[in-house]
């Protein structure tokens, strides 16, 4: 099967895109780190077309509509960066090589994009001196010379353009060319068109299959092998050994200069741009229930021009080769799931065609056998008379009591003297009291003069000859009999084998259309859930993806989520609405952000974190480094309360359109007044808020929180509303009720302003760098986690020790600078009557921190060392831009704030009659998964993953309540997406889970 461009393919390629020349590039979309999409713009508004160009393989105008990564790579930034707007000047071919130069601009604004089709490909981004300003696949050939970032490109390296070959130069080339090699081999190298060209001209002139003979093929008998070894290199093109001749330089030559000079106006037609486009197919026949044939076309090969050695395949032809290979490339995957089902297809018709034969066979034998016994018991009672005495001579001879030899002997002398009762005896079986008699129907010899058939047949000696024949017919009936049976029990087998084998076709037919209509989410790449009021929550797999979500995914109202612990998941809550996100999706992102993290293996509950995403920045401290998936935390942290690592496997279903409406509000903010039933919770509900909102680290301030219990509106002055504040710091409580005098209350107010702001730090003292931390991705032992957690311990003890002896050591008087002494005694003399609460009062009003710029600062410091490590595995392979706004330019590509419709069309409790088009598995926290109609609890144990997953999938299945189109649904997933954001060893549990392990 054809994967990539060759050589005409790029000639006839250059040549039809030339049309593009002028047209400016609108956006540039990546598929995958190796495939681009060049949004073009002509000279009207609404001519639009989208070039599509793939390292290695391929380039080629697409009408479909391809999946674009939500965020861009960095190869992509740095291509809208230097191309975005330009005008497409130039498509060429270096010289005569599969290079093609894409240049965009004129003069010193001028860019190159050079596509590699050879090899492994590469995709080369140049400035105007063809200096490299990125590079796909960076690498070195030789010693010298280096594909790297500022290096220049080496355009002399390609391969130059041979010139038209002369007939002369054809015979010089065939004299020079080794002896057994093949005529194409000889002239490949010479014409730049590729091998498809060569082996049609060499075909439509008769030259197909042509070995250079030195010598006289009567001479040379070896020489007929070396072709053969040499050809066993083409796939399946060459034709049998005994069509291989050899070449005649005086008769074939004339041919051979005809069918170079076609090659050259075959190059011509493709140079001229309006060549047309053909996709080279195979019938393939397609199993159907009824029995009809019906046949399937798969797609093998795409050529711009339809040569002769496919002119027997089945073929599509397109306008364009742009067109043709446009359709190559994008029926490529359903094609391949096509394929897959077609062969799962026909597997299930072998074993039902299988079992027709093994009944059919049974029945054949058991006929068969049936034939043997009538006859042989019509043998013996014709032959009655013969069998008695042969009964009765061997009957006579053990009564004699001789030896089982000298029976064997006086039979063989009896037979010698001609006697016509031993003559008959075949063998004699003593040991089961059998002899095996050699029987003739003695009425064919009357009739016919031919040797009459003679069969062998057991006689039984205990029996007479009339017995013996009564055996033998017993037998037959018993076998026709077992012949009846096994009919009836056929009919039934080949019943239930066929409905075995519909159900089977059904089933795959099933899976294949559901497969089709799957589509893989952009947030599927990352850990994912949707918290139980509908709020999407992503969190980092690696250090890549951790840098991924903060600087392209995290919206200035969305929540940045971190655990308390070392190898942590950075974990993003989607804000699409900009309102206060609720605190259970608070809660059940700190329990994500904890469970892929190291604490799952460790099985230790710790806590974690909350802040807003503009606390988040990639702005190191000065003299420091941060590196990928490193992040610098400033300001409060809003801690969130210890929660369990209890995590939940469950299923979501992609629901048809025309459904969405009836599963509106299943996910939502759930307040008092919803369920009447509820109002028992109430109390710890507002405790679980205040838990939330309030608690903090002892070394950070605390925000007040502030609880109101409404009041009556008919009598103000009987219940006046109160105002409680609660000091988590110092432990104070301060009780205000609602007074009418309103200067009072603006005295309070003001009070309250006060003791708040100095009941609380200022938010920019508090700064931490959360680091990306060692790989994951293996197993830890609990005993090695231990250790490594414990010698963490001890140095983090160490520096913070070093730290406080460092801020409690007195001041060295020699420290302070030349004239600040007087001033010190002065200031000391000035302000020795004032406390630190009046000072830190009068600082406030006069917007100053004083001398809390040297404490920030060593605080700073302590804070520094203190680093909360990520997990991480390899380097960041693409930069990404400073500023997430940058995105918002193409609507394409971002999700705006988690994309609500997508959610709402995501349901995890089916109702009866829906129409689900597929199902996506779902790893969350236990608690969000409550009201799922399929799920099963996670906890850190020693189960693997796959399996896990495995015996989760099958409890969904032997579900009661899971109908026809989910049992389709769970079959169609496979278990390595299922396994995938489960976050290490397991133990899996779920009601009556004992029955499944069986």
């Amino acid at each position: 099967m054809k994967t990539r461009f060759n050589t005409f393919d790029i000639i006839c390629g250059v040549a039809e895109l030339q049309k593009l020349v002028g047209w400016r590039v609108n956006q540039i979309y990546d598929v995958d780190n190796k495939t681009y999409l060049f949004r073009m713009t002509g000279t009207g508004a609404v001519e639009k077309v989208t070039l599509l160009i793939e390292s290695g393989t391929r380039f080629h105008t697409t009408r479909f509509e391809w999946p674009k990564n939500m965020a861009p790579s960095g190869f992509s930034m740095k291509l809208r960066k230097h191309l975005k707007n330009k005008r497409l000047e130039k498509i060429q071919q270096l010289g005569g090589d599969r290079i093609v130069d894409f240049q965009f601009g004129t003069g010193d604004a001028a860019y190159h994009v050079i596509l590699e089709l050879y090899d492994r490909g590469n995709l080369i981004l140049t400035d105007y001196e063809l200096t490299t300003l990125y590079i796909l696949r960076p690498h070195t050939e030789g010693e010298n010379l280096r594909f790297a970032m500022r290096e220049k490109y080496p355009v002399e390296r390609a391969k130059q353009a041979t010139e038209e070959l002369q007939p002369e130069a054809v015979a010089e080339l065939l004299e020079k060319a080794k002896n057994g090699d093949y005529l194409r081999q000889v002239l490949m190298p010479n014409l730049d068109c590729g091998p498809a060209v060569i082996e049609h001209v060499l075909l439509s002139h008769g030259l197909d299959n042509r070995v250079i003979t030195k010598e006289s093929p009567s001479e040379t008998p070896g020489e007929e092998e070396k072709p053969e070894k040499a050809g066993k290199k083409k796939k399946g093109r060459n034709q049998p050994k005994l069509e291989q001749k050899p070449f005649d330089m005086i008769n074939d030559l004339p041919t051979l200069q005809q069918a170079v000079k076609s090659v050259q106006d075959l190059i011509a037609e493709g140079n001229s741009g309006k060549t047309k486009g053909y996709i080279i197919q195979v019938k393939e026949e397609k199993p159907t229930e009824t029995g009809n044939v019906e046949y399937f076309f798969r797609n093998i090969e795409f050529h711009p021009y339809l040569f002769a050695q496919f002119k027997e395949f089945e073929n599509a032809q397109f306008e364009t080769f742009m067109e043709a290979v446009d359709e190559f490339y994008s029926t490529q995957e359903s094609q391949k799931i096509d394929m897959k089902t077609l062969h799962q297809e026909r597997e299930a018709l072998k074993k039902l065609s299988n079992v027709k034969n093994d009944h059919a066979k049974r029945l054949e034998e058991l006929t068969k056998v049936q034939d043997v016994d009538r006859k042989k018991a019509e043998l013996i009672t014709s032959n009655q008379s013969l069998v008695d005495n042969a009964i009765r001579a061997v009957q006579s001879a053990i009564a004699s009591q001789l030896s089982w030899p000298d029976i064997h002997e006086l039979v063989k002398e009896a037979q010698a003297n001609g006697d016509a009762v031993a003559s008959s005896i075949k063998q004699l079986k003593l040991e089961t009291n059998h002899i095996s008699l050699m029987l003739s129907d003695p009425y064919e010899n009357e009739e016919d003069n031919e040797t009459p058939e003679v069969t062998v047949v057991d006689v039984d000696l205990a029996l007479s000859a009339w017995a013996n024949a009564r055996r033998y017919y017993d037998m037959k009936r018993s076998a026709a009999q077992k012949e009846k049976k096994t009919v009836d029990a056929s009919q039934k087998a080949l019943k239930s084998a066929e409905r075995k084998t519909q159900q089977t076709l059904k089933e795959v037919r099933t899976i294949s259309n559901i497969v089709k209509a799957r589509k893989v989410f952009w947030f599927e790449k990352f850990y994912w859930f949707i918290s139980s009021e509908n709020y999407l929550v992503i969190g980092g797999r690696d250090a890549q993806q951790n840098e991924l979500i903060v600087k392209r995914y995290m919206r200035p109202k969305d929540i940045y989520v971190h655990a308390e612990i070392q190898g942590a998941s950075s974990v993003i809550i989607q804000n699409p609405t900009g309102e206060e996100i609720p605190p259970k999706t608070l809660l059940e992102a700190g329990s994500m952000a904890i469970s892929y993290s190291v604490a799952w293996d460790a099985k230790v509950v710790t806590n974690s974190y909350w802040v807003n995403s503009d606390q988040v920045s990639k702005t190191a401290p000065t003299g420091e480094y941060l590196a990928t998936g490193s992040f610098m935390i400033r300001g409060k942290k809003n801690f969130l309360p210890s929660c369990h690592l209890t995590m939940g496997l469950s299923l979501l279903f992609k629901l048809e359109d025309s459904f969405i409406e009836r599963h509106l509000g299943e996910r939502k903010v759930r307040s008092l007044d919803d369920d009447s039933n509820e109002q028992d919770l109430k109390e710890p509900e507002v405790t679980q808020e205040h838990d939330l909102l309030s608690d903090e680290d002892d070394s950070e301030g605390n925000p007040i929180a502030n609880v109101s219990e409404p009041s009556s509106n008919t009598d103000t002055s009987a219940f006046p509303n109160t105002e409680v504040k609660i000091e988590h710091d110092t432990g104070r409580i301060t009780v205000r009720a609602n007074s009418l005098n309103g200067e009072n209350d603006e005295n309070e107010e003001k009070v309250n302003v006060i003791d708040k702001l100095l009941s609380k730090k200022p938010a920019d003292e508090e700064t931490t760098i959360i680091l990306a931390g060692p790989s994951r991705k293996k197993q830890v032992s609990a005993k090695k986690t231990k250790e490594d957690k414990a010698r963490a311990a001890k140095q983090e003890a160490a520096k913070q020790e070093a730290a406080s002896q460092a801020d409690t050591e007195p001041k060295n008087p020699s420290q302070v600078k030349r004239g600040q002494k007087g001033k010190l005694k002065k200031m000391k003399l000035k302000y020795k009557d004032q406390d630190d609460e009046e000072r830190e009062i009068r600082m406030m009003i006069l917007k100053s921190s004083g001398k809390e710029k040297s404490q920030t600062s060593n605080e700073k410091v302590v804070e520094k060392n203190v680093a909360i490590k990520e997990d991480a595995t390899k380097p960041v392979k693409n930069s990404a831009p400073k500023n997430a706004a940058v995105e918002l330019e193409d609507v394409d590509e971002v999700p705006t704030g988690g994309d609500v419709d997508l959610l709402n069309s995501l349901t995890g409790q089916p109702h009866e009659g829906d129409e689900l088009l597929f199902a996506i598995p779902v790893v969350a926290p236990y608690q969000a998964l409550q009201n799922y109609k399929f799920k099963v609890k996670l906890t850190p144990g020693t189960g693997k993953r796959g399996k896990a997953a495995k015996l989760a999938l099958n409890i969904f299945a032997k579900e009661k309540s899971c109908n026809t189109r989910e049992k389709d649904l769970l079959k169609s997933i496979k278990e390595e997406s299922l396994a995938r954001n489960i976050p290490g060893k397991v133990k899996l549990s779920a009601p009556q889970l004992q029955k499944y392990h069986k």
